[in-house]
């Protein structure tokens, strides 16, 4: 227990007073993110639609969060951080209150997109402005303790979910909205804008095209977006897999509530100890990490084994998924912050949009087995690029940290 107080105590020592705001914000608004989940489930339960228009709903839900990775960050190097999260967490609360009261199928498809489209511009602005407060030093730290508390938000909110689900979804979706809105005031009310002032800043094309230019991240978005694909195999792939093998919705809750209780629990014990290793090499062994807690699956289709391949990408998660935000951070110049979080933000996007595709095409031809196969393979040759393409990362890194701008301070 004294051990668990120390680590708490370094983590919180050395971050500034506006970091802490914007954790507790996410925190607060991860919550109860709801529309991800339950959208497909609500849309046939609540408003009568068929499997197929459900699907073709929830897609464009995942096209939105595309549109908005680049969009956000675009705008929150353009006008500034502070703006741009207002407007899209004021924009996605709308959105997601009013699929509460749509009942046209055109009218809901158009929020659903709305409702990732508007409600996710926040995302880069934040880590944008995460960036711009967190000293270069802490943050792997920073960002460590960030993903514990999205992680610590989803397990609050599945709980939310498992006591109120079966009696109205849309009591759900008001309560994102709201969480949305609390989100916002604290916006308003306690960070400033912390985008630097003396940075020139650069058009829109010519700044993509920095971006586009920049081997060494484009590289790594590129291996990070492969290894998204075979993580967000949760996402259809594995609950396909175990309805084939007579497991249900309860057991993949449990699975679920395992990942998000292991990330809560391993994420403060782990964080200090990888602190300092070689962004690549944590990437590729989070690879491999993913590979096989999903490849184990192919070896059979009952409990324990889908518990212990979820045990093993849980681990992959809290080694990768900090290191990840954290290189991003460091190799973005600093007029490009914004767009560099997008183009990040909108992986997650391309690999929840691209995921379910594929594990439907896969498993309706050739199976679960080939899926899970298919997924080791994939993770194998990932970590095999993350250490072949390392060396020019790291020299890009050590150069960013000499030339590091100091943080701005929580007054703007």
């Amino acid at each position: 227990m004294a051990s668990l107080r120390q680590t708490a105590r370094a983590a919180i020592l050395g971050l500034p007073g506006l970091f802490w705001v914007l954790w507790g914000g996410l925190l607060v608004n991860r919550a109860a993110s709801f529309v991800a989940a339950l959208l497909g489930i609500y849309l046939v339960r609540e408003r009568g639609f068929g499997a197929a228009e459900a699907g073709q709903v929830v897609s464009l839900w995942g096209a939105g969060f595309i549109v908005a990775g680049p969009l956000g960050g675009l705008l929150a190097d353009r006008i500034g951080r502070r703006p741009v999260m207002l407007a899209g967490l004021l924009c996605g609360a709308a959105a997601v209150g009013a699929l509460v009261v749509a009942r046209s199928p055109a009218l809901l498809a158009l929020l659903a997109f709305l409702s990732s489209a508007a409600g996710e511009l926040y995302r880069p602005a934040a880590h944008a402005a995460l960036t711009d407060v967190v000293p270069v030093a802490e943050r792997a730290r920073a960002w460590g303790l960030v993903y514990w508390a999205v992680n610590f938000g989803m397990a609050v909110g599945l709980l939310l979910a498992a006591i109120v689900a079966e009696r109205s979804l849309g009591a759900l979706f008001l309560a994102d909205a709201g969480t949305t809105l609390l989100f916002a005031g604290l916006v308003a009310a306690r960070v400033p804008e912390t985008r630097p002032a003396a940075v020139r800043h650069e058009p829109a094309l010519a700044g993509l095209a920095r971006v586009l230019r920049d081997r060494a991240f484009v590289v790594f978005l590129g291996l990070y977006l492969a290894s998204l694909v075979v993580f967000t195999q949760w996402q259809l792939g594995l609950p396909l897999d175990m309805a084939a093998h007579g497991l249900g919705p309860s057991a993949f809750s449990v699975l679920l509530g395992l990942n998000c209780a292991g990330v809560v629990l391993l994420q403060p014990l782990l964080g200090a100890r990888l602190r300092g290793h070689d962004p690549s090499r944590l990437l590729a062994a989070s690879a491999l990490l993913f590979g096989a807690g999903f490849g184990v699956n192919a070896l059979g289709g009952g409990l324990p084994v889908y518990a212990l391949g979820t045990a093993c990408w849980t681990v992959g998660e809290v080694v990768g998924f900090p290191a990840a935000a954290a290189l991003v951070a460091d190799l973005a110049p600093v007029e490009l912050r914004g767009r560099y979080q997008g183009a990040f933000s909108m992986s997650w996007g391309v690999a929840f949009t691209l995921s379910p595709v594929l594990a439907g095409q896969v498993v309706s031809r050739l199976g679960g087995r080939a899926l899970w196969l298919a997924c080791l393979a994939i993770a194998v040759a990932v970590a095999l690029g993350y250490l072949a393409t390392g060396e020019e990362r790291r020299r890009r890194v050590a150069e960013a940290r000499r030339s590091a701008d100091p943080a701005v301070s929580p007054g703007g």
